[in-house]
């Protein structure tokens, strides 16, 4: 006789895939409508409100937002200031999807051992760019470069410095200031570092600065590109001179950036609602747990008031 357990087992294959596609059905309403919170509080407020709400998010992390040039750049008191540089820095970039090429300049003033470098590449989702002003405590030989911390440049050393950084030859952002290290990201934007190059300009406080920096420059092959104007040094930044090789790096570059592109692409897809960047990098953060959100938040607090212009009512 067909007993009534019988039936029971018969269906319950059934009845366990009706209630997984509730559960998802459910969990996928839920995201609909949180998403769509989002995207009318986000199409809600006005420009300055949203330039306040990136800032916050933002400056915890060293970073502004630049309305004029659509890209992120460093703050001067950025807590990066605290860890200078060493060159195992540029050595494990690549584990942490930057994939970048790097070019060290060293030269001696004033008893102490200072470097210049500058950066250029794809950042995971960003394309940018970097230049950084450090010294050491004393005079180093070469040898010892490579193992030496470099300190980040007091307020009273820091150098006037300009880049542009370029695509193929067109100009994707520029930027200037008196800075320790000066950047520019250009969010949602995949470059391959081949294709970009950067034009550099550095003000220097007198011509023994200068004449050192342009010497070990030249020493490293930019002669064709090098112009002086009074204590203003300028070039191009294209192909590194000292770049690192072998069949390894160059697997481990094009996985990097296979995945920095797909990153991209995913990054592009999910927040397409929105088509300018600050929309794009609030809706990113509403996404955050309000844990994430209130540590951001603390962090802020901590630091400097906002510049002016920049509070809303």
């Amino acid at each position: 006789m067909y007993q009534l357990s019988d039936f029971i087992d018969s269906y319950r294959p059934l009845a366990l895939a009706a209630a997984v596609f509730l559960l998802g059905f459910l969990f996928f309403l839920f995201l609909y409508e949180k998403r769509k919170k989002h995207i009318q509080k986000i199409r809600s407020m006005n420009t300055c409100q949203k330039l306040c709400a990136l800032h916050a998010l933002s400056e915890p992390l060293g970073f502004v937002w630049l309305p004029s040039q659509n890209i992120m750049t460093s703050t001067r008191d950025a807590w990066q200031r605290e860890f200078g540089y060493r060159a195992l820095y540029d050595q494990t970039a690549i584990h942490f999807h930057m994939v970048l090429d790097c070019e060290p300049v060293y030269f001696n003033y004033r008893g102490r051992t200072w470097l210049i470098e500058f950066w250029k590449g794809q950042y995971g989702i960003c394309t940018g760019g970097e230049i950084g002003v450090y010294r050491a405590d004393t005079l180093l030989s070469p040898s010892q470069y490579p193992r030496t911390l470099f300190q980040s440049v007091p307020d009273q050393e820091l150098l006037h410095i300009s880049m542009e950084l370029l695509d193929q030859g067109r100009p994707l952002f520029s930027v200037e200031g008196v800075h320790w290290w000066l950047t520019g990201f250009a969010v949602g934007l995949y470059r391959p570092k081949e294709n970009l190059s950067m034009r550099i300009a550095i003000t220097f406080p007198d011509t023994q600065m200068l004449q050192s920096f342009i010497d070990s420059l030249l020493s490293m092959g930019y002669e064709s590109t090098l112009r002086v104007r009074a204590l203003t040094a300028s070039f191009l930044f294209d192909v590194p001179h000292i770049a690192p090789t072998g069949h390894l790096y160059k697997c481990q570059t094009r996985w990097m950036l296979w995945q920095n592109r797909l990153c991209c692409h995913l990054y592009r897809f999910a927040t397409r609602p929105f088509l300018c960047t600050p929309d794009r990098l609030l809706y990113v953060a509403s996404f955050l747990p309000s844990g994430v959100q209130r540590l951001l938040r603390l962090q802020k607090n901590k630091g400097q008031k906002y510049p002016k212009g920049r509070r809303c009512r």
